[in-house]
């Protein structure tokens, strides 16, 4: 296996260093923005799994023209030299972002897709995957690659960066609580709180993502999440809070324009293929402040 990312969101820390050694890993430090950036793309892999983007909803506000760029070239270039080299089978990463407000939850991915407003540079995330999906479907069929796209629904775990809402309650709640030495303070959200998302842990968005594509029909849409426990915004807070072991008063905020109210996906074609979330809402979000606050040196913001 070969990993090619620039280290935008990422680290090569010893966990990661590890992670490679044990696994037989070979990573490549490259800007696939660049034509030239896969030009020793093997023939002979199985399968490439297009992954790379920036994410995270603060850049789609702050860098939109580099959302825009990074993930609409990354995918060019993949596709191309995916060509060059004869692949025949990539998977792509798309996002429940596509779909806006859906008009139905748990929403399937027969939904339609939705961009309500060009001039709200939020819509870049979604519009570049969008755009990612055309041209699997299209350029890609075009020419022999069987593309398989899943979109993913509220991932999360540890390594996943400050830009989420979870790490950012833990970041939120430690700052707030200075360094917990206060135990009780008030807690501002965006919203009003009721806003609901189904969260899925990293592990087995990993697992659903390896079976879409080794199990996926070619041309075929896959969500991947966790549609067992859909949660409002204010559960998970007051969740996170019991595991921190602090008491917060939360203090309902204005809503950036563009999210949506409620987001659960249906995740019925996955399950067909053998796809099954283990991992419950509490268990993965200790699991995630843990490793937080474990690491919390190496990541915290400057």
């Amino acid at each position: 296996m070969i990993i090619w990312d620039n280290l935008f969101r990422g680290r090569m820390d010893k966990d990661f260093k590890d992670l490679i050694k044990r696994g037989n890993v070979e990573f490549i430090k490259v800007d696939l923005t660049k034509m030239d950036a896969l030009d020793d793309l093997e023939k002979d892999f199985e399968c490439v799994y297009h992954l790379a983007a920036i994410n995270g909803t603060r850049y789609f506000y702050e860098i939109p023209e580099k959302v825009l760029e990074v993930n609409v070239k990354c995918l060019i270039n993949v596709l191309e030299a995916s060509v060059s080299a004869g692949i025949k089978r990539l998977l792509f990463s798309s996002s429940s972002e596509v779909y806006n407000v859906p008009e139905t939850v748990p929403t399937p991915e027969t939904e339609r897709l939705l961009i309500p407003d060009v001039t709200n540079p939020r819509f870049s995330y979604a519009g570049s995957k969008i755009i990612g999906e055309l041209f699997c479907l299209n350029y890609g069929k075009k020419y022999g690659i069987e593309s398989i796209i899943v979109r993913y629904h509220n991932i999360y775990g540890p390594r996943m960066g400050l830009e989420h809402v979870i790490p950012e309650f833990i970041l939120r709640m430690k700052e707030l609580s200075g360094d917990f030495k206060n135990r009780k303070f008030d807690f501002p959200i965006q919203g009003s709180g009721e806003e609901t998302r189904a969260f899925c842990y990293v592990t087995d968005a990993v697992e659903g993502t390896v079976i879409a594509a080794e199990r996926g029909k070619a041309g075929e849409i896959y969500n991947v999440g966790n549609d067992r426990e859909e949660v409002k915004i204010r559960q998970l807070a007051n969740l996170m809070a019991k595991i921190l072991d602090v008491d917060i008063t939360i203090k309902p905020g204005e809503l950036k324009k563009g999210g949506t109210p409620r987001r659960c996906p249906k995740i019925d074609k996955l399950r067909k293929l053998g796809y099954e979330p283990k991992v419950s809402l509490e268990q993965g979000i200790k699991e995630t402040i843990k490793w937080y606050m474990d690491h919390w040196e190496g990541i915290k913001p400057h």
